[in-house]
């Protein structure tokens, strides 16, 4: 049964949430309800509304939320992100993007605003105390960061806090320039427990022994994590020879060699800086067993693609999804219960346990 964590705040103290954690499916419900439901998601870009007066439907990480919204755009520009769900008798309201100036239900043809706000209802003349403001749809917190859009159904922290860490060291780059590349973009299907992928993207630790090509072009003995309330940033500085970030004076690096940025987000983004642009990696939850783990490309510079830290990003992918099995594969045995964290190289993975524990608890 469901329980709660608690994790050690001194890290040569601590242990690692237990095995019990990624083995029990009613922890795995309660991650949906007490983190997910409490955090933020990116859900793409502004180009998902490309005119105004439309309505995009989507669910949150592929339905594991459960949340139907709809993201409307109004004659002024304004994007909005409301309940997809007619407050009469719960139909869905809009099953795919479309131009429209308002939102109408299928079902009895109760009519929004693209402010969500009620407009009008047939056969209710008779209704006392008709329309009440719970008769207009609800709205989700939406936030826009350059040319990304995040929504949570209750969020526990502000996201501009954490777009206000990326600005720091990428915020030189022209970001809402960057092209989306369908060709470089793929979704990976990993046999394990969505937070064991976190765990593995959270320290460097395990570089020099899974990712040789990677290790050739980072200085493992460099590597830096940076943490702070719901985010980290793993800094990648490079060998020498590789592509680099060309960092302005006054920057945070300046004059250091910088290869990559890799930013976490609690719970389940990675926001990857290169030279040549950026890639995104959701990890959406499906079971306690499986995890679908989406890439997503966006190219500043396609000259760079082939080189430095952010080459051959398919094959580290495949490294990963190895070793995240294997270890999900033996956190189902009975002689494991808890390990502990390297002191050193392991900040990133206590910070994301804690945060985990915290949340749930």
């Amino acid at each position: 049964m469901s329980q709660r964590f608690f994790i050690n705040p001194d890290i040569t103290k601590a242990e690692t949430l237990p095995a019990d954690f990624y083995r029990d499916p009613e922890n795995f419900d309660l991650i949906r309800e007490k983190v997910f439901n409490r955090t933020w998601q990116w859900i793409g870009g502004k180009d998902l509304l490309p005119q105004n007066e439309g309505v995009y439907p989507l669910t949150l990480l592929d339905g594991f939320m459960k949340e139907p919204l709809l993201l409307t755009k109004d004659s002024q520009e304004e994007i909005r992100c409301l309940s997809n769900v007619c407050t009469h008798r719960a139909n869905i309201l809009a099953h795919q993007p479309a131009k429209s100036k308002s939102i109408i239900c299928a079902y009895h043809g109760r009519r929004f605003d693209l402010e969500g706000n009620f407009v009008s209802m047939p056969e209710f003349d008779e209704a006392q105390d008709f329309p009440r403001p719970c008769d207009s749809l609800h709205t989700y917190p939406l936030k826009d960061w350059r040319y990304f859009l995040f929504v949570s159904p209750n969020p526990a922290f502000d996201i501009k806090e954490v777009t206000d860490l990326m600005e720091k060291h990428v915020g030189f780059m022209p970001i809402e320039d960057f092209k989306y590349e369908p060709t470089l973009s793929k979704d990976y299907l990993v046999n394990a427990h969505w937070a064991l992928y976190c765990d593995n993207y959270l320290e460097g630790f395990h570089i020099p022994f899974v990712h040789k090509d990677l290790n050739n072009v980072l200085d493992y003995g460099s590597y830096t994590s940076i943490l702070y309330d719901h985010c980290n940033v793993q800094v990648g500085y490079s060998k020498g020879g590789e592509e680099v970030f060309d960092l302005p004076e006054g920057h945070v690096d300046y004059g250091k060699q910088v290869g990559a940025y890799y930013y976490w987000v609690f719970p389940n983004m990675m926001f990857n800086f290169y030279p040549w642009g950026l890639s995104i990696n959701i990890v959406k939850p499906i079971t306690k067993d499986k995890t679908k783990v989406s890439f997503l490309t966006y190219v500043y510079d396609e000259t760079k693609i082939g080189s430095g830290a952010g080459a051959l990003l398919d094959k580290v992918e495949r490294e990963d999804e190895f070793v995240v099995e294997g270890v999900h594969q033996g956190l189902m045995s009975s002689a494991y219960t808890t390990g502990r964290f390297s002191p050193k190289r392991e900040k990133g993975v206590h910070h994301f346990h804690r945060l985990l524990a915290k949340y749930i608890g």
